[in-house]
């Protein structure tokens, strides 16, 4: 199956009321792992790269695999840039064969984050491409996007219901109290569900939960037991997720669970077989740690079966 509109997917994720899960790629086996289970699970996802992800793996390498996959799923399969940083960023997917794009001009005032938006969105109109902006900023650490602490904040709803009308955006990233990064929080999460919710009300858009991995407590255990030093590290529990799409989440990113698996797994790996030095046998398991994860969210958003 060709790459598929996410606007079409989000279309059936707002009546339905699931959220569809972003998983960000950066080489074969995560790709493998999340169109594996996609269609296992019979379920919708979106592959998200980054720029960053674009310049280790190579575009033209990138989307050979991705669309080299895409062709034994039954399944929707959205291909998006994760936090474009410019509208050439942007220009740049939509003529690779992307499918969505995210244009992130949420460090601009609100009258400039609109007109950057907006550049993007009349460029992708005529080619029926998914446009994705962030009103309000997220802490901690997206690739080479960097927010502190202080400087987060989260989204206003009448500034979003303005945002929307004026940018064209087909989804809005929202900040309700989630950071980037395996260090979340340092006490027990407390996000603004109410926000969700009246910015539901107001946009009626697909919104899109940034900096929402769980960094489960038992990936994190395996892999300091090998070696890793991630102390007081800490993520969005399962239930927040599902009062986050009962509010009108209708997209999550997931990337540093992904990571932890990963490298959990070859850790793990590496300790019990210290002789091996073939890279199969080592990324198999990791990949399917992967796959784990990505079960586990699938089950967690409600889309499972929704393909």
């Amino acid at each position: 199956m060709p790459l598929a509109s996410l606007k079409d997917m989000y279309a059936k994720a707002v009546k339905e009321n699931y959220a569809i899960p972003q998983f960000n790629i950066n080489n074969m086996e995560f790709i493998q792992a999340a169109l594996e289970v996609a269609e296992e699970m019979k379920a919708p996802i979106i592959l998200a790269a980054s720029t960053s992800a674009i310049k280790y793996a190579g575009m033209n390498y990138l989307m050979a695999m991705v669309k080299a996959g895409c062709g034994d799923c039954s399944v929707p399969v959205a291909m998006h840039l994760d936090h474009g940083a410019t509208p050439a960023d942007a220009k740049m997917c939509i003529d690779a064969g992307f499918t969505s794009v995210m244009i992130d001009a949420s460090h601009e005032d609100l009258d400039g984050n609109i007109r950057i938006t907006k550049e993007v969105s009349d460029l992708a109109a005529s080619k029926s491409i998914c446009v994705e902006a962030e009103l309000g900023r997220l802490g901690g650490i997206e690739d080479e996007v960097v927010v502190d602490e202080k400087d987060a904040f989260l989204t206003d709803p009448d500034e979003a219901k303005r945002f929307v009308k004026e940018s064209g955006c087909d989804a809005l990233a929202v900040a309700v109290g989630t950071s980037h990064g395996a260090y979340k929080f340092k006490k027990t999460p407390e996000l603004a569900m109410d926000r969700i919710t009246e910015i539901k009300q107001l946009t009626g858009i697909a919104l899109v939960l940034h900096g929402a991995s769980g960094v489960p407590q038992d990936l994190l255990e395996l892999a300091r037991k090998h070696g890793a030093e991630l102390p007081g590290a800490m993520g969005v529990p399962d239930e927040a997720y599902k009062d986050a799409v009962s509010r009108g989440i209708n997209k999550i990113n997931i990337d540093t669970d992904l990571r932890l698996a990963y490298m959990s797994a070859i850790r793990q790996f590496f300790a019990e077989n210290p002789t091996v030095f073939d890279p199969r046998k080592y990324l198999a398991p990791a990949k399917e740690s992967v796959k784990n994860q990505m079960r586990s969210k699938i089950r967690l958003f409600g889309c499972e079966g929704k393909g």
